[in-house]
């Protein structure tokens, strides 16, 4: 129960990084493939980005590990970066949908 506790801490920080040329979230744009809360309250996150080429390729992880590593419980953050499988847009949330006119 106290991983899942952290786990919600973890990505309601996720969710405060939002794209810079989208006004969604990165979590509820779906580029959040998985979050980890491992031993010692170790945290590792998997992402992509929406495009290989997105200008904000350095900013967005870095945005992320920032966002997480501020939290009091957690020790440390390790962001992965992956583009297998490829973003795309049906990986958004449906509130993330709704926001960007999918829906």
């Amino acid at each position: 129960m106290e991983n899942e506790d952290l786990r919600i801490k973890v990505i309601q920080a996720i969710k405060t990084v939002y794209d810079p040329e989208i006004p969604v979230d990165v979590y509820e744009l779906g580029l959040i493939y998985d979050v980890k809360i491992l031993p010692l309250n170790n945290v590792d996150i998997l992402m992509t980005l929406t495009s290989p080429s997105c200008p904000s390729a350095e900013e967005l992880p870095n945005q992320v590990q920032t966002a997480v590593t501020a939290l009091e419980e957690v020790k440390a953050v390790n962001v992965e970066l992956t583009f297998d499988p490829p973003y795309a847009p049906d990986m958004m949330s449906e509130a993330a949908k709704l926001e960007l006119g999918f829906m």
